[in-house]
């Protein structure tokens, strides 16, 4: 049994979508997973698809190494597929085989549906592995520093995403270290079935939270001992927007939402 998390992990290469703005990324990478959902037809899925694909090449990231971050999420598309194609009955029947019948309304949704949710994952994996988590705390901050007029803790929100993100893969070392542990101890943790992997699982929870705490307990007791108490933090690196870099990546946005709602009002 082998654990391994690719979140907030950085792919250090330079692209120019490496170099861009990161509040750019972000929001140029949330205005595409909303699009998403309104991908209805084989066309504007092939725009979709294409978009992605122009952004992963511009990137000179490694369609594998992508794979690999949403790796762990492909039983969840296995689940949406199956769940479309066997319960969504319109259209003629595609396949009669006893009780089973499939529909070509449940095939359309099925590939449909999960090809969509591949191409939100496939987006999101790289924002992560080409923005640092810094990077993207900090842009987070930026974004949303207007909320802190109404009160709204923008920085320590900020803060905490930014944590949650560093150790993310600190917690999967960890969880590794653990399972080495006990498979020297004789645990069988290899080759087994959905049931006996989730039973395998509970000796690892209890070391791994209190793995968890006693990292909470030395980073709060650093933050304390650096005199931390919440308030606004300054930047070393200000970011600012670049025309001759960022603009592109704006317009290029821009002219796929126009293109995906020109092709969803026809």
């Amino acid at each position: 049994m082998a654990l391994r998390a690719s979140i907030g992990q950085y792919l250090s290469v330079d692209s120019p979508v490496h170099r861009l703005d990161p509040r750019i990324k972000l929001v140029g990478t949330l205005a595409f997973m909303v699009s998403c959902f309104f991908v209805h037809t084989p066309l504007t899925l092939l725009l979709a698809a294409g978009a992605i694909g122009a952004a992963i090449a511009c990137a000179h990231v490694p369609l594998r190494r992508l794979l690999v971050q949403i790796r762990p999420i492909a039983l969840f598309l296995v689940i949406t597929s199956l769940v479309n194609l066997l319960f969504v009955q319109t259209g003629a029947i595609a396949l009669s085989a006893g009780p089973l019948r499939l529909y070509w309304g449940g095939i359309e949704a099925a590939v449909l549906y999960t090809a969509r949710f591949f191409l939100l994952l496939l987006a999101g994996s790289l924002l992560t592995l080409t923005t640092t988590p810094v990077a993207l705390s900090d842009a987070t901050e930026r974004l949303l520093s207007p909320l802190e007029r109404l009160g709204v803790p923008v920085s320590q929100a900020a803060l905490v995403l930014s944590i949650a993100l560093r150790f993310v893969p600190t917690l999967s070392q960890e969880a590794e270290h653990v399972i080495a542990a006990q498979t020297a101890r004789g645990a069988d943790l290899e080759n087994k079935g959905a049931l006996a992997y989730a039973r395998a699982c509970v000796p690892l929870i209890v070391p791994l939270f209190a793995s968890a705490l006693r990292h909470a307990d030395n980073l709060g007791s650093a933050m304390d001992a650096r005199c931390y108490t919440g308030d606004a933090r300054t930047h070393y690196h200000v970011m600012r927007l670049n025309a001759r870099r960022d603009a592109p990546a704006v317009l290029a946005v821009a002219a796929y939402l126009a293109a995906l709602t020109a092709l969803n009002l026809l």
